[in-house]
Protein backbone atom coordinates (compact mmCIF):
# COMPACT_ATOMS: atom_id res chain seq x y z
CA UNK A 1 0.00 0.00 0.00
CA UNK A 2 1.21 3.49 -0.86
CA UNK A 3 -0.34 6.70 0.38
CA UNK A 4 0.33 9.99 -1.39
CA UNK A 5 -0.61 13.19 0.48
CA UNK A 6 -0.76 16.07 -1.99
CA UNK A 7 -0.94 19.73 -1.00
CA UNK A 8 -2.98 21.86 -3.39
CA UNK A 9 -1.59 25.25 -2.52
CA UNK A 10 -3.52 28.52 -2.69
CA UNK A 11 -4.48 28.46 -6.35
CA UNK A 12 -7.87 28.10 -7.99
CA UNK A 13 -6.42 25.61 -10.48
CA UNK A 14 -3.32 23.81 -9.24
CA UNK A 15 -0.40 23.45 -11.65
CA UNK A 16 1.08 20.08 -10.68
CA UNK A 17 4.35 18.54 -11.78
CA UNK A 18 4.28 15.59 -14.19
CA UNK A 19 5.13 13.31 -11.26
CA UNK A 20 2.10 14.44 -9.24
CA UNK A 21 -0.21 14.22 -12.27
CA UNK A 22 0.95 10.63 -12.81
CA UNK A 23 0.21 9.81 -9.16
CA UNK A 24 -3.28 11.31 -9.41
CA UNK A 25 -4.08 9.31 -12.55
CA UNK A 26 -2.78 6.01 -11.16
CA UNK A 27 -4.52 6.21 -7.76
CA UNK A 28 -7.20 3.70 -6.81
CA UNK A 29 -9.00 6.43 -4.87
CA UNK A 30 -8.58 10.16 -4.25
CA UNK A 31 -9.91 11.45 -0.93
CA UNK A 32 -10.71 15.14 -0.54
CA UNK A 33 -13.36 17.79 -0.08
CA UNK A 34 -15.65 18.84 -2.98
CA UNK A 35 -13.61 22.05 -3.37
CA UNK A 36 -10.37 20.08 -3.56
CA UNK A 37 -11.80 17.67 -6.11
CA UNK A 38 -12.89 20.63 -8.22
CA UNK A 39 -9.33 21.99 -8.18
CA UNK A 40 -7.86 18.78 -9.63
CA UNK A 41 -10.62 17.94 -12.15
CA UNK A 42 -8.61 19.25 -15.11
CA UNK A 43 -5.59 17.13 -14.09
CA UNK A 44 -7.14 13.66 -13.84
CA UNK A 45 -8.65 11.28 -16.35
CA UNK A 46 -10.78 9.16 -14.01
CA UNK A 47 -13.53 9.72 -11.47
CA UNK A 48 -12.33 7.61 -8.53
CA UNK A 49 -12.81 10.46 -6.08
CA UNK A 50 -14.39 10.13 -2.67
CA UNK A 51 -15.35 12.61 0.03
CA UNK A 52 -12.85 12.66 2.88
CA UNK A 53 -14.58 10.90 5.80
CA UNK A 54 -14.02 11.55 9.49
CA UNK A 55 -10.57 10.49 10.64
CA UNK A 56 -12.11 7.75 12.80
CA UNK A 57 -13.33 6.10 9.56
CA UNK A 58 -10.53 7.09 7.18
CA UNK A 59 -7.98 4.45 8.19
CA UNK A 60 -10.40 1.60 7.51
CA UNK A 61 -11.28 3.00 4.08
CA UNK A 62 -7.62 3.55 3.19
CA UNK A 63 -6.71 -0.08 3.87
CA UNK A 64 -9.21 -1.21 1.23
CA UNK A 65 -6.95 0.12 -1.56
CA UNK A 66 -3.35 -0.21 -2.75
CA UNK A 67 -2.66 3.29 -4.08
CA UNK A 68 -4.32 6.15 -2.22
CA UNK A 69 -4.22 9.91 -2.66
CA UNK A 70 -5.28 12.26 0.12
CA UNK A 71 -5.70 15.88 -0.94
CA UNK A 72 -4.58 18.51 1.57
CA UNK A 73 -4.52 22.29 1.78
CA UNK A 74 -1.03 23.74 1.38
CA UNK A 75 1.62 21.98 3.43
CA UNK A 76 0.09 18.71 4.72
CA UNK A 77 2.60 18.49 7.57
CA UNK A 78 1.98 21.99 8.96
CA UNK A 79 -1.37 22.07 10.76
CA UNK A 80 -2.67 19.64 8.15
CA UNK A 81 -3.77 16.05 7.79
CA UNK A 82 -0.18 14.89 7.26
CA UNK A 83 0.47 14.62 10.98
CA UNK A 84 -2.42 12.21 11.46
CA UNK A 85 -1.33 10.13 8.48
CA UNK A 86 2.23 9.92 9.86
CA UNK A 87 0.90 8.69 13.19
CA UNK A 88 -1.22 5.96 11.61
CA UNK A 89 1.11 4.48 8.95
CA UNK A 90 4.77 3.57 8.50
CA UNK A 91 7.00 6.15 6.86
CA UNK A 92 7.90 3.86 3.95
CA UNK A 93 4.20 3.79 3.00
CA UNK A 94 3.98 7.58 2.73
CA UNK A 95 4.92 10.19 0.15
CA UNK A 96 4.22 13.90 0.73
CA UNK A 97 3.98 16.66 -1.86
CA UNK A 98 3.82 20.06 -0.11
CA UNK A 99 2.59 23.32 -1.59
CA UNK A 100 2.40 26.94 -0.48
CA UNK A 101 -0.03 27.13 2.44
CA UNK A 102 -2.64 29.75 3.25
CA UNK A 103 -0.46 30.65 6.24
CA UNK A 104 2.48 31.47 4.00
CA UNK A 105 0.29 33.27 1.49
CA UNK A 106 -1.30 35.47 4.18
CA UNK A 107 2.16 36.47 5.44
CA UNK A 108 3.25 37.34 1.89
CA UNK A 109 0.14 39.43 1.34
CA UNK A 110 0.97 41.46 4.46
CA UNK A 111 4.76 41.50 4.08
CA UNK A 112 5.30 39.55 7.29
CA UNK A 113 8.26 37.24 7.79
CA UNK A 114 6.92 33.88 8.90
CA UNK A 115 9.65 33.54 11.53
CA UNK A 116 8.30 36.72 13.15
CA UNK A 117 4.81 35.24 13.50
CA UNK A 118 3.20 32.63 15.70
CA UNK A 119 0.75 30.30 14.01
CA UNK A 120 -2.31 29.09 15.92
CA UNK A 121 -4.92 26.66 14.70
CA UNK A 122 -8.34 27.23 16.23
CA UNK A 123 -9.94 24.96 13.64
CA UNK A 124 -11.81 22.38 15.67
CA UNK A 125 -10.15 23.68 18.84
CA UNK A 126 -11.43 25.89 21.69
CA UNK A 127 -11.35 29.63 21.07
CA UNK A 128 -9.85 30.06 24.56
CA UNK A 129 -6.57 28.54 23.24
CA UNK A 130 -5.73 31.99 21.93
CA UNK A 131 -5.69 33.63 25.38
CA UNK A 132 -2.12 32.72 26.30
CA UNK A 133 -0.90 34.07 22.94
CA UNK A 134 -2.43 37.56 23.19
CA UNK A 135 0.65 39.50 24.27
CA UNK A 136 2.15 42.82 23.22
CA UNK A 137 4.26 43.08 20.04
CA UNK A 138 3.01 39.77 18.65
CA UNK A 139 1.93 38.74 15.15
CA UNK A 140 -0.55 35.87 15.22
CA UNK A 141 -1.58 33.96 12.10
CA UNK A 142 -4.77 32.07 12.88
CA UNK A 143 -6.56 29.18 11.17
CA UNK A 144 -10.21 29.49 12.15
CA UNK A 145 -13.61 27.83 12.07
CA UNK A 146 -17.18 28.94 12.74
CA UNK A 147 -16.40 29.45 16.45
CA UNK A 148 -13.33 31.64 15.89
CA UNK A 149 -14.52 34.19 13.36
CA UNK A 150 -12.89 37.67 13.25
CA UNK A 151 -15.53 39.07 15.61
CA UNK A 152 -14.74 36.35 18.18
CA UNK A 153 -11.03 37.18 17.87
CA UNK A 154 -11.77 40.88 18.36
CA UNK A 155 -13.67 40.10 21.55
CA UNK A 156 -10.69 38.10 22.88
CA UNK A 157 -8.44 41.08 22.13
CA UNK A 158 -10.86 43.31 24.06
CA UNK A 159 -10.81 40.97 27.08
CA UNK A 160 -6.99 40.94 27.00
CA UNK A 161 -6.92 44.75 26.92
CA UNK A 162 -5.45 44.87 23.39
CA UNK A 163 -7.97 47.35 22.02
CA UNK A 164 -5.42 48.87 19.61
CA UNK A 165 -4.79 45.56 17.84
CA UNK A 166 -5.31 45.36 14.08
CA UNK A 167 -6.98 42.25 12.65
CA UNK A 168 -6.42 41.36 9.01
CA UNK A 169 -8.84 39.01 7.27
CA UNK A 170 -7.45 37.25 4.19
CA UNK A 171 -10.29 35.68 2.19
CA UNK A 172 -10.18 33.30 -0.79
CA UNK A 173 -6.39 33.46 -1.08
CA UNK A 174 -5.24 32.43 -4.55
CA UNK A 175 -8.71 32.77 -6.06
CA UNK A 176 -9.99 35.44 -8.45
CA UNK A 177 -12.10 37.09 -5.72
CA UNK A 178 -9.29 37.20 -3.13
CA UNK A 179 -9.74 39.94 -0.51
CA UNK A 180 -7.38 41.19 2.20
CA UNK A 181 -8.83 43.80 4.57
CA UNK A 182 -7.80 45.26 7.93
CA UNK A 183 -10.08 46.06 10.85
CA UNK A 184 -9.77 47.58 14.28
CA UNK A 185 -11.12 45.66 17.25
CA UNK A 186 -13.91 48.20 17.62
CA UNK A 187 -14.94 47.92 13.95
CA UNK A 188 -15.33 44.15 14.15
CA UNK A 189 -17.26 44.29 17.41
CA UNK A 190 -19.73 46.87 16.09
CA UNK A 191 -20.48 45.25 12.73
CA UNK A 192 -21.79 41.90 11.53
CA UNK A 193 -19.62 41.38 8.46
CA UNK A 194 -19.90 37.88 7.00
CA UNK A 195 -16.58 36.49 5.85
CA UNK A 196 -15.94 33.68 3.38
CA UNK A 197 -15.39 30.37 5.20
CA UNK A 198 -12.07 30.10 3.33
CA UNK A 199 -10.07 32.73 5.20
CA UNK A 200 -7.06 33.27 7.44
CA UNK A 201 -6.97 35.91 10.18
CA UNK A 202 -3.83 37.77 11.24
CA UNK A 203 -3.62 39.80 14.46
CA UNK A 204 -0.99 42.46 15.03
CA UNK A 205 -1.36 43.12 18.74
CA UNK A 206 0.69 46.33 18.88
CA UNK A 207 2.46 47.76 21.90
CA UNK A 208 -0.36 47.74 24.45
CA UNK A 209 0.35 45.75 27.59
CA UNK A 210 -1.84 42.66 27.75
CA UNK A 211 -3.89 41.85 30.82
CA UNK A 212 -2.66 38.27 30.45
CA UNK A 213 0.70 37.16 31.94
CA UNK A 214 3.85 37.14 29.83
CA UNK A 215 6.27 35.62 32.35
CA UNK A 216 6.04 32.94 35.08
CA UNK A 217 4.78 34.07 38.45
CA UNK A 218 1.23 35.34 37.91
CA UNK A 219 0.34 38.17 40.27
CA UNK A 220 -1.88 36.73 42.98
CA UNK A 221 -4.77 39.11 42.29
CA UNK A 222 -5.19 37.67 38.78
CA UNK A 223 -6.58 34.43 40.20
CA UNK A 224 -10.23 33.95 41.07
CA UNK A 225 -10.27 32.60 44.62
CA UNK A 226 -12.61 31.67 47.45
CA UNK A 227 -11.42 34.70 49.44
CA UNK A 228 -10.53 38.32 48.75
CA UNK A 229 -8.54 39.14 45.63
CA UNK A 230 -5.14 37.46 45.88
CA UNK A 231 -6.18 35.48 48.95
CA UNK A 232 -8.08 32.27 49.56
CA UNK A 233 -6.87 28.70 49.02
CA UNK A 234 -4.00 29.29 46.63
CA UNK A 235 -0.23 29.12 46.68
CA UNK A 236 1.18 32.65 46.65
CA UNK A 237 3.51 33.86 43.92
CA UNK A 238 6.83 33.77 45.80
CA UNK A 239 6.30 30.15 46.84
CA UNK A 240 4.67 29.20 43.55
CA UNK A 241 7.71 30.29 41.54
CA UNK A 242 9.88 27.93 43.56
CA UNK A 243 7.44 25.06 43.01
CA UNK A 244 7.32 25.72 39.27
CA UNK A 245 11.12 25.65 39.20
CA UNK A 246 11.27 22.37 41.15
CA UNK A 247 8.76 20.71 38.83
CA UNK A 248 10.70 21.97 35.77
CA UNK A 249 7.91 21.29 33.29
CA UNK A 250 8.82 19.67 29.95
CA UNK A 251 7.02 18.53 26.80
CA UNK A 252 4.84 15.42 27.28
CA UNK A 253 4.89 15.63 31.09
CA UNK A 254 1.85 14.23 32.88
CA UNK A 255 1.55 16.10 36.17
CA UNK A 256 -0.92 15.62 39.02
CA UNK A 257 -1.72 18.58 41.28
CA UNK A 258 -3.16 16.93 44.40
CA UNK A 259 -5.33 19.22 46.51
CA UNK A 260 -5.25 21.85 43.77
CA UNK A 261 -7.34 24.43 45.65
CA UNK A 262 -8.19 27.35 43.38
CA UNK A 263 -5.57 26.24 40.88
CA UNK A 264 -2.62 28.61 41.05
CA UNK A 265 -0.05 25.80 40.57
CA UNK A 266 -1.83 23.70 37.95
CA UNK A 267 -3.00 26.71 35.94
CA UNK A 268 0.53 28.13 35.70
CA UNK A 269 1.94 24.72 34.79
CA UNK A 270 -0.59 24.34 31.99
CA UNK A 271 -0.22 27.95 30.83
CA UNK A 272 3.51 27.81 30.19
CA UNK A 273 3.60 24.52 28.30
CA UNK A 274 0.71 23.46 26.10
CA UNK A 275 2.40 20.13 25.28
CA UNK A 276 1.66 18.70 28.72
CA UNK A 277 -1.22 16.97 30.46
CA UNK A 278 -1.98 18.59 33.81
CA UNK A 279 -4.50 16.91 36.13
CA UNK A 280 -5.92 18.84 39.10
CA UNK A 281 -7.55 16.82 41.89
CA UNK A 282 -9.83 18.80 44.20
CA UNK A 283 -13.10 18.02 46.01
CA UNK A 284 -14.05 21.23 47.87
CA UNK A 285 -17.08 22.73 46.00
CA UNK A 286 -16.11 26.42 46.27
CA UNK A 287 -12.49 25.78 45.30
CA UNK A 288 -13.61 23.62 42.38
CA UNK A 289 -15.73 26.50 41.13
CA UNK A 290 -12.72 28.83 41.32
CA UNK A 291 -10.53 26.22 39.65
CA UNK A 292 -12.93 25.93 36.72
CA UNK A 293 -13.13 29.72 36.44
CA UNK A 294 -9.33 30.08 36.39
CA UNK A 295 -9.02 27.37 33.75
CA UNK A 296 -11.41 29.32 31.53
CA UNK A 297 -9.86 32.70 32.33
CA UNK A 298 -6.36 31.65 31.26
CA UNK A 299 -7.41 29.35 28.40
CA UNK A 300 -5.54 26.29 29.69
CA UNK A 301 -7.35 23.49 27.88
CA UNK A 302 -4.54 21.03 28.64
CA UNK A 303 -5.71 21.13 32.28
CA UNK A 304 -8.11 18.40 33.38
CA UNK A 305 -10.08 18.84 36.59
CA UNK A 306 -11.07 15.83 38.69
CA UNK A 307 -13.77 16.34 41.32
CA UNK A 308 -12.57 13.84 43.89
CA UNK A 309 -10.79 13.47 47.18
CA UNK A 310 -7.29 12.04 47.20
CA UNK A 311 -6.21 9.29 47.20
CA UNK A 312 -9.51 7.62 46.17
CA UNK A 313 -9.68 9.97 43.17
CA UNK A 314 -6.48 8.56 41.70
CA UNK A 315 -8.28 5.63 40.08
CA UNK A 316 -8.36 5.78 36.26
CA UNK A 317 -6.15 8.87 36.03
CA UNK A 318 -3.35 8.97 33.43
CA UNK A 319 -0.09 7.79 35.01
CA UNK A 320 2.01 10.79 36.06
CA UNK A 321 5.74 11.31 35.82
CA UNK A 322 5.52 14.28 38.21
CA UNK A 323 3.23 15.01 41.17
CA UNK A 324 2.74 18.10 43.31
CA UNK A 325 0.96 17.71 46.66
CA UNK A 326 -0.40 20.97 47.99
CA UNK A 327 -3.31 19.66 50.04
CA UNK A 328 -4.12 16.29 51.54
CA UNK A 329 -7.33 16.54 53.57
CA UNK A 330 -5.78 14.53 56.39
CA UNK A 331 -4.77 11.65 54.09
CA UNK A 332 -1.15 12.62 53.47
CA UNK A 333 0.49 9.32 54.42
CA UNK A 334 -1.76 7.27 52.14
CA UNK A 335 -1.44 9.84 49.34
CA UNK A 336 2.36 9.68 49.57
CA UNK A 337 2.32 5.89 49.53
CA UNK A 338 0.10 5.63 46.45
CA UNK A 339 1.84 8.43 44.56
CA UNK A 340 5.26 6.91 45.17
CA UNK A 341 4.10 3.51 43.95
CA UNK A 342 2.60 5.11 40.83
CA UNK A 343 5.60 7.23 39.82
CA UNK A 344 8.09 5.69 37.35
CA UNK A 345 11.84 5.57 37.86
CA UNK A 346 13.01 9.16 37.45
CA UNK A 347 9.56 10.39 38.50
CA UNK A 348 9.35 13.51 40.62
CA UNK A 349 7.37 14.28 43.77
CA UNK A 350 7.16 17.86 45.05
CA UNK A 351 5.18 18.73 48.19
CA UNK A 352 4.63 21.78 50.37
CA UNK A 353 4.01 22.01 54.11
CA UNK A 354 2.86 24.87 56.32
CA UNK A 355 1.91 23.06 59.53
CA UNK A 356 4.44 21.23 61.68
CA UNK A 357 2.40 18.03 61.47
CA UNK A 358 2.52 18.02 57.64
CA UNK A 359 6.21 18.85 57.67
CA UNK A 360 6.89 15.99 60.09
CA UNK A 361 5.01 13.50 57.90
CA UNK A 362 6.91 14.59 54.81
CA UNK A 363 10.26 14.41 56.61
CA UNK A 364 9.50 10.89 57.83
CA UNK A 365 8.51 9.80 54.32
CA UNK A 366 11.61 11.34 52.76
CA UNK A 367 13.90 9.74 55.33
CA UNK A 368 12.27 6.32 54.80
CA UNK A 369 12.97 6.51 51.05
CA UNK A 370 16.52 7.66 51.70
CA UNK A 371 17.05 4.73 54.08
CA UNK A 372 16.16 2.31 51.29
CA UNK A 373 18.12 4.37 48.72
CA UNK A 374 14.97 4.92 46.69
CA UNK A 375 15.24 8.66 46.06
CA UNK A 376 17.37 11.73 45.60
CA UNK A 377 15.92 14.47 47.75
CA UNK A 378 16.15 18.04 48.89
CA UNK A 379 14.11 20.23 51.21
CA UNK A 380 14.17 23.90 52.10
CA UNK A 381 12.01 26.51 53.78
CA UNK A 382 10.76 29.78 52.30
CA UNK A 383 9.96 32.70 54.60
CA UNK A 384 8.51 35.75 52.83
CA UNK A 385 7.77 39.12 54.40
CA UNK A 386 5.41 41.48 52.60
CA UNK A 387 5.67 45.25 52.84
CA UNK A 388 2.83 47.05 54.63
CA UNK A 389 2.22 50.63 55.70
CA UNK A 390 2.12 51.50 59.41
CA UNK A 391 1.69 55.14 60.40
CA UNK A 392 2.80 56.12 56.92
CA UNK A 393 5.98 54.06 57.15
CA UNK A 394 6.93 50.82 55.39
CA UNK A 395 7.13 47.72 57.54
CA UNK A 396 7.54 44.07 56.61
CA UNK A 397 5.00 41.57 57.90
CA UNK A 398 6.07 37.91 57.67
CA UNK A 399 3.89 35.28 56.05
CA UNK A 400 3.86 31.76 57.47
CA UNK A 401 7.01 29.93 56.30
CA UNK A 402 6.47 27.15 53.75
CA UNK A 403 8.67 24.06 53.61
CA UNK A 404 9.16 22.45 50.20
CA UNK A 405 10.24 18.88 49.50
CA UNK A 406 11.53 17.45 46.23
CA UNK A 407 12.00 13.67 45.83
CA UNK A 408 13.19 12.00 42.63
CA UNK A 409 12.49 8.28 42.47
CA UNK A 410 15.58 6.19 41.83
CA UNK A 411 14.38 2.65 42.51
CA UNK A 412 11.11 0.73 42.16
CA UNK A 413 9.22 0.42 45.43
CA UNK A 414 8.48 -3.19 46.36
Amino acid sequence: MKIYVIGLGVQQHSDFSKEVVAVLNSADVIFGSPRQHEVINHQINHTRTQALPKLSMLKEQITEHKTIVILASGDPLYYGIGRWVSQQFESDQLVFYPAVSSIQSACHQLGLSLQDCEVISLHGRPLSNIKRKLLAHTNLVILTDQNSQPKHLANECLIAGLTDAIIYVCEQLGYADQKVKSFTVDELLKTDIKFDPLHVSVIKTGQQTSKLPSFPGFEDHLFITDGESGKGMMTKREVRLNILSLLSIQNQDVIWDVGAGCGSICVELAYWNNNTNIVAIEHHPERLECLQANKQKFGVNNLSIVNAKAPSGFANLPKPNKVFIGGSGGELNEILKQVWQTLPIGGLLVASAVTENTKHQLLEFMQAQQLHQQCDSQTFQIAVSQSKKLAGQIMYRPNLPVTLFKLTKTEITQ
